[in-house]
C-alpha cells in the first residue's frame, strides 16, 4: 500500500520535534466519542474476566494488595477484539505514522493499560529492546484514554535518546515498577513528563527512554491504549509480533529474530511482548 492513501496531519515543527527529540504529542487525535468507546469496551472486557493469551486478572483476595494483579495490562487485544483492531489501525494514527516513518506503517502490537490508583509504574526502558525491529526501529502510539499527568502515573520520557543505541538494562526496583528491566538515564539528560488530555496521542521512537512512576492519585485511573508499529520496509521483528497488519487489516508475516537481542541471555525475557 503506498503513501498516497495517507493524509498530512503534522505541522512542520511537529515533524521536526519528532526527528530531533524522538517524540511528538498530537492533541485531540481521538474524539471524545472514540475515547468513550475505547474506555467502555475495555472496562467491559475487564469485567468479563480472563481472556487466554491476553490478560488474567485475579480476585481482590488473590491480589494481596497489588492492584495491578486485579487490573493487569491487556496484551495484543487486537487478536481477540474487533474494536481493538480497529483502533490499532485508526486512519489518523496510520496517517501520522506514515509521515513519521516516511512510508506506510504496519502494526505489530496493541496493549491496554488500566493503571488504577495505587498501581506501580513501569521502569524506564526502550521499546525496540523488546520489538527488535530491523533495519530501523519501531514507533509507539500512546493514546491517553484518561488525562495523564505526574500525579496519576503519566508517561515520562528522556528527550533526544532517539539518537542512542539500545542500552542493556539493570534490575529495576520492583517496589515501584511492575517490570524488572530498567535503563540508566544518560549523563546530561533528564526525564520530563508528557502530560496528556484524553484523546491526545503521544508518538515516540523505539530508542526513546521512557516509563512511568506509580499512580499516586486517590481516585483517578490512567487508562491508555498503546500500539507499536514498524515501517513497511521492515525486514525483521521479534518473534512474538507476527502477524503484523497493514492499514487495511491485511496480515503480513515478517521474518523474526530468535536471539535474545543485544544484551545476552541474562535478559531472555526481553524476547517476549511487554
Amino acid at each position: 500500500m503506498g503513501n498516497e492513501v495517507s493524509k498530512k496531519l503534522l505541522l512542520q515543527n511537529q515533524k521536526q520535534q519528532f526527528d530531533e527529540e524522538g517524540y511528538v504529542i498530537v492533541k485531540g487525535l481521538l474524539s471524545a466519542e472514540e475515547v468513550a468507546e475505547i474506555k467502555n469496551t475495555f472496562m467491559k472486557l475487564h469485567a468479563g474476566g480472563p481472556i487466554p493469551n491476553c490478560f488474567s486478572p485475579v480476585s481482590e483476595e488473590e491480589a494481596k494488595g497489588d492492584i495491578l494483579k486485579r487490573y493487569p495490562r491487556m496484551m495484543h487485544p487486537h487478536r481477540v477484539n474487533d474494536l481493538a483492531m480497529h483502533y490499532m489501525l485508526h486512519p489518523k494514527v496510520m496517517d501520522v505514522l506514515a509521515e513519521l516513518f516516511g512510508e506506510e506503517a504496519i502494526a505489530a502490537q496493541s496493549m491496554f493499560y488500566f493503571k488504577p490508583p495505587g498501581a506501580k509504574g513501569q521502569a524506564l526502558h526502550q521499546d525496540n529492546f523488546y520489538l527488535k525491529v530491523e533495519p530501523e526501529t519501531c514507533i509507539a502510539a500512546w493514546a491517553a484514554i484518561d488525562p495523564a499527568d505526574e500525579e496519576n502515573g503519566g508517561i515520562m520520557l528522556v528527550p533526544k535518546t532517539n539518537e542512542l543505541a539500545i542500552e542493556c538494562p539493570h534490575l529495576a526496583d520492583q517496589n515501584v515498577s511492575f517490570t524488572r528491566d530498567e535503563v540508566t538515564i544518560p549523563e546530561g539528560m533528564k526525564v520530563v513528563p508528557a502530560n496528556l488530555d484524553a484523546g491526545d496521542v503521544l508518538f515516540f521512537n523505539g530508542s526513546v527512554i521512557h516509563g512511568s512512576y506509580p499512580n499516586k492519585s486517590a481516585n483517578r485511573f490512567r487508562r491508555a491504549f498503546i500500539c507499536h508499529y514498524a515501517g513497511i520496509s521492515t525486514t525483521r521483528i521479534g518473534q512474538y509480533y507476527n502477524p503484523m497488519y497493514t492499514r487495511d487489516g491485511t496480515p503480513r508475516m515478517i521474518k523474526y529474530n530468535l536471539d535474545s537481542g543485544p544484551c545476552g541471555e541474562e535478559f531472555e525475557e526481553a524476547a517476549g511482548p511487554h
